[in-house]
């Protein structure tokens, strides 16, 4: 666990951060170079990049706090700007992506640009973009995975002295091959929305499996909240592939 990358006194570079930012950097990269060869203007790319990371991070937190900490929120609402550990601890995943899949929409109606095109192109950089904070993750300390006697099993030192999974970087593997396998399909693609859409299913699929070694605080029954929420998404993901698909048929008979 590294929490802390550079520590110059008053200067501290996270390692979250460290992650996000690249995550960032390379998305913008990767993103406006299919923008280039599909014919779009490379430059909305930082615009759009930029609005999906700010809204995403005000979604976490608000998804945080309203899972674990409304009662002190009502009681002192500044705790909203506080991070725990002078880190980036206290964020869920999927409020963010809610946030900024509502943000992205409203930004792409507003330039006149096609949705489903442009989910598609940012959707290989999505789970990539998430692989890179996985490590962020990992380097953090937050994130971590059950107890286990699993060869794969690592002690979290700031946490305490029990072997757990590193679900982080089984997070950050499956991601990374999710992202490989978009971007190659992407040039394949039978309709607009098919890779978005594969995403949201790879992403649902691999969320729901991987809970099961994470440790987790907030149940319905016996799945996890992050379990019931991919599952909304992957039923989401089915809906909308019988649609487009369907759709994509029909223009083509």
């Amino acid at each position: 666990m590294h929490p802390v990358l550079i520590d110059l006194g008053r200067i501290k570079v996270h390692s979250w951060g460290f992650m996000l930012a690249l995550a960032v950097i390379v998305a913008i990269v990767g993103i406006g170079q299919i923008f280039k060869k599909e014919g779009y203007d490379p430059e909305k790319v930082l615009d759009m990049v930029i609005i999906l990371v700010l809204t995403g991070l005000l979604g976490s937190r608000l998804a945080y706090i309203a899972m674990f900490e409304w009662q002190e929120f009502l009681g002192h609402p500044g705790i909203f700007f506080s991070f725990t550990n002078g880190g980036f601890s206290g964020l869920v995943w999927y409020g963010g992506f809610t946030a900024s899949i509502l943000a992205f929409i409203i930004y792409i109606y507003r330039q006149g640009l096609s949705f489903w095109k442009m989910a598609d192109i940012f959707a290989p950089f999505l789970a990539l973009g998430y692989a890179l904070v996985r490590i962020g993750c990992f380097l953090n300390g937050c994130c971590y995975g059950k107890v286990s006697e699993s060869s794969l099993a690592i002690v979290f030192p700031l946490l305490d002295e029990l072997s757990r999974h590193p679900t982080q970087l089984y997070s950050s593997a499956i991601n990374c091959v999710l992202f490989g396998v978009l971007l190659w399909y992407y040039p394949r693609r039978r309709f607009n929305g098919q890779i978005f859409i594969y995403y949201l299913l790879g992403y649902s699929a691999y969320r729901f499996f991987i809970e099961f070694f994470r440790e987790n605080w907030v149940f319905y029954g016996s799945l996890s909240a992050a379990q019931v929420y991919s599952l909304v998404i992957l039923a989401v993901g089915i809906v909308l592939y019988i649609w487009r698909s369907s759709d994509a048929a029909r223009r083509r008979e």
